[in-house]
């Protein structure tokens, strides 16, 4: 009788580094399909063979059509806190936040993020899920601008910078000039409406 073969068990770091170029492979099948074709008129089954995987393994990586195309949401969350919780001594927190806004949208001047962006510009389900990405943070972030202002728990003035900051991302996806648009939205935020539009 032959000796029996056994499989040596995969090491925890290839397990993920498998997964991860798993996840690569659908998300960027989906985004050269939506990019060719539209969202609309691409399927789930026809990404899945495209990126030479089941459906239901597309469905372990991604929960929904939406997720394929927001593959980067991971690190957000993380990053907005920190904006907030590490920024320099002495810089207000709107400061802070303006920055960390202002920083995204550099990636906006890439020919290839601007076919990006209108495809969510012009999907209203992509437009929408962007939208609800953003502001599932907003308790989170709202918590972090209460501890760094030293306010009282439930402080609405927290939860109103908390919601308009995300909200700039809205704008900034929307806009012709998203750098413009987020600037306009903080000078509002840090000097009100009567300062930026007097008399009106």
């Amino acid at each position: 009788m032959g000796a029996t073969q056994t499989r040596e068990p995969q090491s925890p770091g290839r397990r993920e580094r498998k997964k991860a170029a798993t996840r690569k492979a659908i998300a960027d099948a989906a985004l050269r399909l939506f990019l060719e074709r539209g969202y609309d008129d691409v399927g789930i089954r026809e990404i899945a063979d495209a990126a030479d995987v089941s459906t239901a393994t597309l469905f372990k990586h991604f929960p929904s059509k939406e997720a394929l195309v927001f593959d980067l949401d991971a690190d957000r969350e993380t990053g907005l806190l920190d904006a907030v919780r590490r920024r320099p001594a002495g810089r207000p927190v709107l400061a802070a936040l303006r920055e960390y806004v202002l920083a995204g949208t550099a990636v906006y001047q890439d020919a290839e993020m601007e076919r990006f962006l209108e495809l969510i510009r012009s999907t209203p389900a992509l437009s929408e899920y962007a939208h609800r990405m953003w502001m599932r943070h907003e308790g989170a972030l709202t918590q972090a601008i209460t501890e760094a202002s030293d306010a009282p728990q439930g402080d609405p003035t927290c939860a109103a910078l908390a919601h308009f900051a995300l909200e700039t991302a809205a704008l900034a996806r929307a806009s012709a000039d998203p750098r413009t648009a987020v600037e306009s939205a903080f000078d509002l935020l840090e000097h009100g409406w009567n300062a930026t539009r007097p008399g009106v």
